[in-house]
């Protein structure tokens, strides 16, 4: 049976109810779930440096940890977020009970050509408000640190190459993959599902100046806009790794930029304005993109589950009939190789009988033989009227009687004789 149209198809944001086993409760068991297997996956990464670090001979801190260093450090910082990546996946399977690739976009995949279009286009819009930065006076006029050197800013390059986008990649998951879909999940409004997740964004990286506060959530609000405008998470992810690629690059390009303490949240207004408006022009740009290059912005819904009994009336199995479950391999019964008897009519009451198969060849059950009391097959039947008596040895018929008739043989073995005659004869006293 042709299955109704989906009545229904999920824009991002909704992506929580995908799967047929979405409960309401899933979503927050979830956001549990990911919150405390991340704490244990950054426990354990920790632990693993912290050995490591001893082993390798590098130098503890004031806190018993090894002092690995700039590059080092910012590598097993970048880590320690990266890590989130497989635990938000795998909590969308295991807890989720649907697709992990639902977070990254509505067709069940990250769209790595879009990702490459959108890193080709956040690159020198970025680069464009980065390179106005260095035009910003000096806080309290004093010059930036001096140059790192070729080799070891080359030696920071390598690492921040490869594990920035990670980074970034794991935040973009967790607020505007997982925390989007799940308050969508409640709310239909996709703002209603994006102020949440900008806010959390925010606070995540520090509370610094009020500045720095406003500018990490126009950031989370453009990142989310595109992440429901696109139908994933590959602008925002784009936008993201660019952003921290150019950040990063300027603290390793200096002495002891990387282990600065100072994150977004510390901008001083002429920053936020600057960065402000580089995300702004991104977000036109993946907007034209779109004009030119239309995505798939939902995925269907799940359908609803087909009921036992749709089917064509010839589709339906026999033991919707009987209640009892039927074998494939079921004999016919009768058997199809022998013609079926005519029905008999009833002598007294005139209805239709239904043969009787106890007897018939083709069932496979013997024919009864000719015995006492019982005619030969094909032998005549014996006859009965005013010049032939009825034999004492004459077997009644084996069809019951009609119900609500008399029976032509109510004795068990003979005709009863007409009542006020009797062994002498009519006309003996």
């Amino acid at each position: 049976m042709t299955q109704p149209p989906f009545a229904e198809r999920l824009p991002y944001h909704r992506l929580a109810r995908l799967t047929p086993h979405h409960r309401w409760w899933r979503p927050l068991l979830g956001t549990l779930v990911v919150a405390a297997a991340y704490v244990l996956a950054v426990l354990v990464l920790l632990l693993c440096s912290a050995v490591l670090g001893t082993a390798l001979g590098y130098p503890a801190d004031a806190d018993g940890w090894p002092e690995f260093g700039p590059v080092p450090g910012t590598a097993v910082d970048l880590l320690s977020i990266a890590v989130g990546l497989p635990v938000l996946l795998l909590t969308v399977r295991w807890t989720g009970r649907r697709p992990a690739g639902s977070v990254s976009s509505v067709t069940g995949r990250l769209r790595w050509r879009w990702l490459g279009l959108c890193v080709l286009t956040a690159l020198p819009v970025l680069a464009l408000a980065t390179g106005g930065m260095f035009l910003l006076p000096e806080d309290g006029g004093e010059a930036r640190s001096e140059w790192v050197g070729g080799t070891e800013f080359a030696r920071a390059l390598a690492v921040l190459v490869v594990l920035v986008p990670l980074q970034a990649a794991a935040e973009e998951y967790v607020f505007r993959g997982w925390l989007t879909q799940a308050a969508g999940a409640f709310l239909r409004s996709p703002w209603a599902a994006l102020v949440p997740q900008a806010v959390l964004f925010a606070a995540a990286h520090g509370w610094g100046t009020p500045w720095g506060f406003a500018d990490l959530l126009v950031f989370a609000a453009c990142a989310g806009w595109l992440t429901w405008r696109t139908g994933g998470l590959e602008a925002s992810i784009a936008l993201h790794a660019v952003n921290n690629l150019f950040a990063f690059g300027i603290s390793a390009a200096v002495v002891d930029g990387l282990a600065s303490d100072e994150t977004a949240a510390d901008a001083g207004w002429q920053t936020v304005l600057l960065d402000i408006a580089g995300i702004a022009l991104y977000t036109a740009a993946v907007t034209w993109w779109l004009r030119r290059r239309p995505l798939e912005r939902t995925a269907p819904a799940p359908p609803p589950p087909a009921h036992p009994y749709a089917m064509a009336p010839g589709q339906w199995p026999a033991s919707l009939a009987t209640g009892v479950p039927l074998p494939a391999n079921r004999p016919a019964y009768p058997a199809t190789a022998a013609p079926l008897p005519p029905h008999r009519a009833h002598p007294a009451a005139g209805a239709a009988v239904p043969p009787d198969w106890t007897g018939h060849p083709a069932a496979g059950r013997p024919v009864p033989q000719a015995g006492p009391g019982r005619p030969a097959t094909g032998a005549p039947a014996p006859q009965t009227g005013p010049d032939h008596a009825p034999a004492d040895d004459v077997v009644p018929p084996s069809w019951p009687p009609h119900p609500g008739t008399a029976s032509p043989w109510p004795g068990p073995g003979r005709p009863t004789e007409p009542a006020g005659t009797g062994e002498e004869g009519p006309d003996e006293v």
